[in-house]
């Protein structure tokens, strides 16, 4: 099956009827004990009446595939979902080797009106792939009309390799156009008091009057997959862009 050695990563979205998974399967992992994922990444669903479960398992959907020549010919792993005028919008992982042994990450968007049907993929991902960002969590601000895209870093150092080194945000108050240049750090090994790191997998959620932000990353300098833990920060509401 296409999740034979890895089925994780889970986005949820319900429809008011019922909730709607898109995951991470691949077919590839390191050896054990890890077994750590690794790419070609897919994107599959999974469904249930209730976010417990239980879960069943799509095999039958396929919501997009990996497409050669593309940004996201070697990863096209799911992202957030928001809800649009009718249209469903996944800010979806995609990557694609720009050289032998080094990917190209970036963010795309897929679309469907149907989450039982097919998606279908932009021509062109939100963001160049030399921003290096993976996975996506949204916060809409209504008090200034803006979208917050929550996304991890990929750095990619001489001495440790490439490893999740930060999280960052984008912010926009249209969903099809993003700028780079309207960004900013939002937790990295600067601002954190214990891990110094890998961070990375934000996922935000409002709580009261703050935003509430769990991300994964590890005590000490850990830069490796294994060995992380969950952390939580806040974000004071309302989030406001910096000033140009």
């Amino acid at each position: 099956q296409p999740d034979s050695k890895s089925a994780s990563s889970p986005w949820l979205f319900c429809d008011g009827r019922k909730w709607h998974m898109f995951y991470v399967g691949t077919q590839f992992c390191t050896p054990a004990p890890d077994c750590i994922p690794s790419t070609p990444y897919v994107t599959l669903k999974a469904e249930a009446d209730h976010p417990a479960g239980p879960w069943r398992k799509r095999y039958d959907i396929v919501p997009f595939v990996n497409e050669a020549g593309t940004y996201y010919s070697d990863t096209a792993s799911p992202g957030d979902v928001v809800e649009q005028d009718g249209e469903y919008l996944m800010f979806f992982g995609a990557a694609a080797f720009t050289e032998p042994g080094k990917l190209g990450r970036t963010v795309g968007i897929a679309r469907t009106r149907d989450l039982n049907g097919a998606w279908t993929v932009d021509p062109e991902p939100i963001f160049p792939p030399t921003e290096q960002c993976e996975n996506t969590s949204l916060y809409y601000e209504p008090s200034n009309d803006t979208w917050f895209l929550f996304t991890n870093h990929i750095g990619i150092h001489p001495d440790r390799g490439e490893y999740t080194d930060a999280i960052w945000v984008y912010w926009t108050r249209d969903l099809n156009q993003w700028n780079t240049e309207d960004k900013a750090i939002v937790i990295d090994c600067q601002n954190t008091e214990q891990v110094k790191g890998a961070i990375g997998m934000p996922s935000v959620i409002k709580v009261g009057d703050r935003l509430a932000m769990l991300y994964d990353g590890a005590t000490g300098e850990n830069h490796g997959h294994m060995g992380r833990g969950i952390n939580l920060a806040w974000l004071s509401l309302p989030l406001t862009p910096p000033a140009e």
